[in-house]
């Protein structure tokens, strides 16, 4: 059996009718969408299944990304019982790592990223709250650009760091808009404000990480399986840490690239759980092969190559 990693998306991979295949075909996943409605009062077979609003609205969205990739999970763990090397996600994908791992159950996963999207929204609610994807200059430069807009007064930060020469800023939507030309100017590619209303991973959501930190205590487990953390791009495994990092994840950026060159030596291959979103950011990181499991004929092909020798 080749050695793995699983790895899961963040907000963005949403799409009406994830899952369904799972939902359908395996009963622990079918059981799983069926205590989630019943836990969270969320209908997520409207939610996923059928064309609606909510899913692009923040608070649902979260919950929504998180069910379908622990449903894709179950799928896969129906045919391969070996464990991952470690587990690590994007932004909201690291909550679910940390359900698979162990830290907490996959309901409390659901319920408490619902609870993050309204903090995150609360928290944002009248600042004008925005992110940038920058492409074609180096770290080193967009933070550069960043801490000069910052002694400028304006709200600027290096948010999402997932491959070399593509990383995403949050902030003010303004004080981003107005920065548009000085990206440029340095030699960027392009430099887009994306269709989003919060900014993750920087200092405005302060209000929303420590509300969030509130609700861990209770819910994590003494220790899990390896997690790498958006933080500091390291391996974790116990509560003591996951309470300093998860209450920082929301304030701080997410060091994906990081993260999968620090770990990539452990593994033959990594497995995207739920979504195709990372598999095309992984080919600019890294040579090991990223695999996608979002319904039955990627799943079965996945637990094929799996069990080649």
């Amino acid at each position: 059996m080749k050695k793995f990693a699983f790895i899961f998306a963040g907000q963005g991979s949403q799409n009406i009718g994830m899952g369904k295949d799972f939902y359908e075909n395996f009963s622990a996943a079918t059981l799983l969408l069926n205590d989630a409605c019943n836990n969270t009062g969320i209908d997520y077979k409207e939610l996923l299944f059928t064309q609606n609003d909510n899913l692009d609205k923040t608070e649902f969205t979260q919950p929504a990304i998180v069910l379908n990739s622990l449903m894709s999970y179950l799928a896969f763990s129906d045919f391969i019982k070996a464990k991952p090397e470690f587990s690590l996600g994007h932004s909201l994908g690291e909550f679910t790592a940390l359900a698979v791992s162990g830290a907490f159950s996959f309901l409390d996963a659901i319920r408490l990223v619902n609870l993050r999207g309204k903090f995150m929204q609360e928290a944002c609610m009248g600042k004008d709250a925005g992110m940038m994807v920058v492409l074609g200059l180096s770290d080193e430069v967009v933070e550069e650009i960043c801490k000069n807009a910052q002694n400028e007064g304006l709200k600027i930060y290096a948010a999402n760091y997932n491959c070399d020469g593509q990383i995403v800023v949050a902030g003010v939507r303004a004080d981003l808009a107005s920065y548009e030309s000085k990206f440029k100017e340095a030699g960027a590619k392009r430099a887009m404000l994306l269709n989003m209303s919060v900014a993750s991973h920087c200092p405005i959501l302060e209000p929303a990480s420590n509300r969030l930190a509130g609700e861990l205590e209770g819910i994590l487990s003494t220790d899990f399986a390896p997690v790498v953390s958006n933080v500091n791009a390291k391996i974790y495994t116990d509560k003591s840490e996951a309470l300093v990092l998860l209450k920082e994840q929301l304030i701080k950026p997410v060091y994906y690239k990081q993260s999968i060159k620090n770990y990539e030596s452990k593994v033959d291959c990594f497995i995207e759980l739920g979504a195709a979103t990372l598999k095309g950011i992984n080919k600019k990181i890294t040579d090991k092969p990223t695999y996608s499991v979002t319904d039955m004929a990627s799943l079965e092909e996945v637990v094929k190559i799996l069990e080649e020798r």
